[in-house]
C-alpha cells in the first residue's frame, strides 16, 4: 500500500503508574468487565455535546453546528452571539463572519419537549483555528480510488442521519481520485467523472451542518496516479494527458503486466511550475474547509508555499500534512499547518495500531490547539482501502483500546468506514461523549506514557477542569490488574499529597467511587480502562 500521507511532561500530573499482581492482604480491584457495547444511549433529553471552545480568522466564513442529542424536534438558542454572526434556530448552525480579534463567551442552548441542555462556548477571533482536534471521515481507507461524488454524499448523509454530526463529528474529507486535468476560472484541478460538480458537493455538506475536505500533493502526480499541484508544463498541463495515457477517470494507466506496480509516467517529484496559489482559490471557490497535502518528505519550504496560498484565500482551511512527518521539521509544522502525520499508513492489525499509537511521545511537545500530531486514522468498522470492504480485524478490546488511546494523544479522529452501513457497536465507540472530551478538551494537552512494565502501560492527561484522564493498557495476551499510585514518590504538588480523587469510568459513564494514593483494576487483554480522575477537594 502506498504511503499515506522533547518530551512535554504534564506538569500539573504527577502519577506514578505501577503494574503488578494483588496479593491476599490487598482489597479487591475495581473489575470492570468486558461488554460489547458499554456506551449508554443518548438520554431523550437535550444534550449539548462538543468542544467548549471555536477557532476563527477575522473576517473568514464563520461556519458552526451546535451539536447536540435528544428527541427531535428540537430548537436552538445562543446567548451573547456576537455581531456578524446568526443563528438558525431550526438547524443549530451559527453562520458570518467577525471581522475583528477578540474572544467572545456565549451561552450555547438546545431545547426540545423534555426540557433544555445550555453550554457554555468560546469562540476566538485570532490567528489559529483547529483549536480542538478534527474530527470527521475520509474516504481512503474505504473507497481507495474508486471514490465518487455519490459515495461521498452517501457517507455525509450518513454522518448526519445516523447522529455522529449530533456528537462532533463534522468534516467529509475525499481523499486521492476526485482529480481531472486544469481548467476553470482558475486554472486549477478540476473534479473528473466521478465528481461532476464539487461547488454542489460544497454546498450540499454545508447544509448538512458538516465540513468539506480535499487531497492534493505538490508533486507532479498523486500517489494513485492522479495530477498533481505542480506541472513542468508552464501552462498546467500534464504529458501523460497530452498522450492520452489515462483512462475515462484521469487516472494514470498501469503496465497491465504488473496490476499493482506504480503508475507509469508519474515522477512523484515536483514540477518546474507550481500551481499551488490557482488550487488554493479553487477550494475555496467550492467552499472547501480542510485540505489534506500528501507527499515525502514533508519540506518546509512546500508546506509554507501552500500555507501562503490557503492564507490568501480569506478562507479558514484546515491544513493537514501527509505523511510521516519529519521530527526535524516539527517547530515549523506548528508554526505553518493544523495537523501533521507522526507515522506510516495504519492498517487494521494490533500490530499497527500499537506501533503507530504508542510511540507519539516525542511529539507531544508540539502537540496543542491549532496544531495535532496525527498517527493516522481510526480502523473501526467496515474499511478495506478500495470497493471490497470487510469488518475492521480489531477484536472488540482492541478497538476501545485504539479510539481510547487516540482520544487521550489529542490525535485527530478521522474515519475511514462506510459510513452508511455503521454498525451498532462502532456507533457505540463513536458516540461517547465523554471519550470524546477528553480528545477535544480545551487545553489540547497530549497524553504521554507514565509507566510501561511488560505490556501494562498507563497514559496521562491533565484537563482543563484540573482533572486528569488516564488510560491502563494491557498489551499482553491474557487478562492482568494494573495498580494506578499517586503519591509523594511522584512529582505531583506537595500540597496533593494524600488526596482523594473520584474515578470515573468513561466507556460505562459511571462513578466507580472515591479512592486515595491509588486504583486499581482488571484490564482484559489487549483492552483498556479509560477512566477521570476527579478532584474532590480545592487545593491551593
Amino acid at each position: 500500500m502506498r504511503p499515506h500521507s522533547h518530551i512535554r511532561h504534564l506538569s500539573s500530573l504527577a502519577i506514578l503508574a505501577c503494574a503488578g499482581l494483588l496479593t491476599a492482604a490487598e482489597p479487591a480491584p475495581q473489575s470492570i468487565p468486558s461488554a460489547p457495547i458499554l456506551t449508554p444511549a443518548a438520554p431523550a433529553t437535550p444534550r449539548v455535546n462538543g468542544p467548549g471552545i471555536f477557532g476563527v480568522r477575522p473576517g473568514a466564513p464563520f461556519l458552526y453546528s451546535i451539536p447536540a442529542t435528544g428527541q427531535r424536534p428540537m430548537t436552538f438558542a445562543v446567548d451573547g452571539l456576537p455581531a456578524g454572526l446568526t443563528l438558525d434556530a431550526a438547524t443549530g448552525r451559527i453562520t458570518g463572519s467577525l471581522a475583528t480579534a477578540g474572544e467572545h463567551t456565549v451561552t450555547l442552548r438546545a431545547k426540545n419537549a423534555l426540557g433544555e441542555s445550555t453550554k457554555k462556548f468560546r469562540i476566538v477571533v485570532g490567528d489559529r483555528i483547529a483549536l480542538t482536534p478534527p474530527m470527521g471521515w475520509s474516504s481512503w481507507n474505504c473507497w481507495g480510488d474508486a471514490v465518487s461524488q455519490e459515495l461521498v454524499l452517501s457517507s455525509a448523509r450518513a454522518m448526519a442521519e445516523k447522529g455522529l454530526r449530533d456528537h462532533g463529528w463534522t468534516y467529509i474529507n475525499i481523499d486521492d481520485g476526485w482529480q481531472a486535468p486544469r481548467g476553470g476560472e482558475f486554472n486549477a484541478i478540476q473534479g473528473n467523472k466521478k465528481f461532476p460538480d464539487m461547488k454542489a458537493l460544497g454546498d450540499e455538506l454545508h447544509a448538512l451542518g458538516l465540513k468539506f475536505g480535499i487531497y492534493s500533493s505538490p508533486w507532479t502526480g498523486t500517489y494513485a496516479g492522479y495530477v498533481g499541484g505542480s506541472s513542468d508544463n508552464a501552462d498546467g498541463t500534464y504529458p501523460w494527458v497530452v498522450a492520452g495515457d489515462v483512462d475515462e477517470f484521469y487516472h494514470l494507466n498501469k503496465d497491465p503486466k504488473a496490476p499493482d506496480a506504480k503508475p507509469t509516467w508519474v515522477n512523484w517529484n515536483f514540477g518546474k511550475h507550481s500551481f499551488a496559489a490557482n488550487d488554493a482559490r479553487q477550494w475555496a471557490a467550492w467552499g472547501v474547509d480542510y485540505l489534506k497535502y500528501d507527499w515525502f518528505p514533508n519540506d518546509v519550504a512546500h508546506v509554507q508555499e501552500m500555507t501562503d496560498a490557503l492564507r490568501a484565500t480569506g478562507r479558514d482551511i484546515v491544513y493537514s500534512l501527509s505523511n510521516t512527518g519529519i521530527y526535524d521539521n516539527a517547530s515549523d509544522y506548528v508554526r505553518l499547518s493544523n495537523l501533521w502525520r507522526t507515522t506510516g499508513d495504519i492498517v487494521d492489525t494490533w500490530d499497527s495500531v500499537t506501533r503507530n499509537g504508542f510511540n507519539q511521545d516525542r511529539w507531544a511537545a508540539y502537540t496543542g490547539p491549532g496544531h495535532w500530531s496525527d498517527p493516522d486514522m481510526l480502523v473501526l468498522g467496515r474499511v478495506g482501502w478500495g470497493p471490497n470492504l470487510h469488518p475492521t480485524r480489531l477484536t472488540p478490546d482492541e478497538q476501545y483500546s485504539h479510539m481510547s488511546l487516540w482520544c487521550l494523544l489529542s490525535a485527530p479522529l478521522l474515519l475511514g468506514c462506510d459510513l452508511a452501513n455503521i454498525d451498532d457497536f462502532t456507533l457505540g465507540l463513536l458516540t461517547n461523549d465523554e471519550v470524546l472530551a477528553i480528545n477535544q478538551d480545551a487545553l489540547g494537552k497530549q497524553a504521554t506514557q507514565f509507566s510501561n512494565v511488560d505490556g501494562k502501560i498507563v497514559y496521562a492527561k491533565t484537563l482543563e477542569d484540573g482533572s486528569y484522564a488516564v488510560g491502563l493498557f494491557n498489551r499482553g495476551d491474557a487478562e492482568t490488574t494494573i495498580t494506578l499510585k499517586w503519591g509523594p514518590w511522584g512529582n505531583l504538588p506537595t500540597e496533593r499529597v494524600g488526596m482523594t480523587f473520584r474515578v470515573r469510568d468513561l466507556w460505562r459513564q459511571q462513578d466507580l467511587g472515591d479512592f486515595k494514593d491509588s486504583f486499581e483494576t482488571k484490564v482484559a487483554s489487549h483492552g483498556v480502562v479509560l477512566v477521570r480522575l476527579i478532584p474532590t477537594e480545592t487545593h491551593p
